[in-house]
């Protein structure tokens, strides 16, 4: 047993020097191929000495997560960075903190990356670059907000004018549409009235015609009664004899013979008289013209 324990404490010191040499060539590996920019290679060195030889350098981790970033690996970047913030080291953790602000500016997460920075800053004040990005970018997103600001006030005056014209559009429409009711209904009001007016004229019409007929009518009904009394009269006094006044035939010394030839041919006379007074009579009365 003790001959063992010998055995292995010999083998282990030269183990372990093995193993050292072995990450000392890694990391020259791979720093050579980061500065000869051949950062594929880099990535897989670094990650060789990560994941296989079990390094747990920061600054191994910082390069392993440049070279993945600048292959635009940014997923595995941003998660390699995340791991730095908490390093001893104030400039690795800086340099991390400022990197994950970079990522963040690219996915445009302004805001986000602006606390990166601040937060690079704040583990490092003399980070130069940090602090350039973060003024640059405070700068910016003041402007951005400034633009955002104004376009918004654009907008929302395009959009005021745009309710304006569409209130003053729709006043002007109600306007029109009450005028054109208005119109409609004097319209109305006018064709009512001169239907009303045609209609009183008709009544008036009417009844002037009613009063003319009536009247006319009147007339027909005296001037029949005043033929059929002339007719009568006629009649009685065909009739009747008319005497002869013999006191008067002798003091004009004319026989009483040559008086009844008189007599009878005034009665004639006398007979065609009112019959033509009858005729003249029965021509209807113009209502426009005097009675006279």
């Amino acid at each position: 047993m003790k001959y063992l324990l010998i055995i292995l404490l010999v083998i282990n010191p030269f183990t372990d020097l093995d193993k050292i040499a072995r990450i000392n060539k890694a990391k020259k590996e791979a720093e050579k191929a980061y500065l000869q920019k051949n950062y594929a290679l880099a990535r897989e060195k670094y990650l060789f000495l990560k994941d296989s030889l079990g390094v747990e350098d920061d600054r191994v981790l910082l390069n392993l997560a440049n070279s993945q970033y600048l292959l635009n690996d940014t997923t595995n970047a941003w998660q390699t960075y995340a791991s730095l913030q908490e390093s001893a080291n104030k400039e690795i953790r800086s340099i991390a903190y400022q990197q994950m602000g970079a990522i963040q500016f690219q996915q445009k997460k302004y805001q986000e990356a602006l606390q990166s920075y601040k937060a690079a800053l704040k583990a490092n004040p003399d980070n130069a670059d940090a602090r350039y990005n973060y003024e640059l970018l405070k700068k910016l997103t003041k402007e951005q907000e400034e633009q955002q600001d104004k376009q918004q006030n654009k907008e929302q005056q395009n959009k005021d004018q745009e309710n304006k014209e569409q209130q003053n559009k729709e006043q002007q429409q109600q306007q029109d549409k009450d005028q054109n009711k208005e119109q409609q209904q004097q319209q109305e009001k006018q064709e009512q009235e001169q239907q009303d007016k045609q209609q009183q004229e008709q009544e008036q019409q009417q009844d002037k015609q009613q009063q003319e007929n009536k009247e006319q009518k009147q007339q027909q009904e005296e001037q029949k009664a005043e033929d059929q009394q002339q007719e009568e009269q006629d009649k009685g006094q065909k009739d009747q004899p008319q005497a002869i006044d013999e006191e008067k035939l002798k003091e004009m010394k004319i026989s009483e013979e040559k008086a009844r030839l008189i007599l009878e041919a005034m009665k004639n006379n006398e007979v065609q008289y009112l019959q033509q007074n009858r005729r003249k009579a029965k021509k209807k009365k113009d209502p426009n013209k005097p009675d006279w």
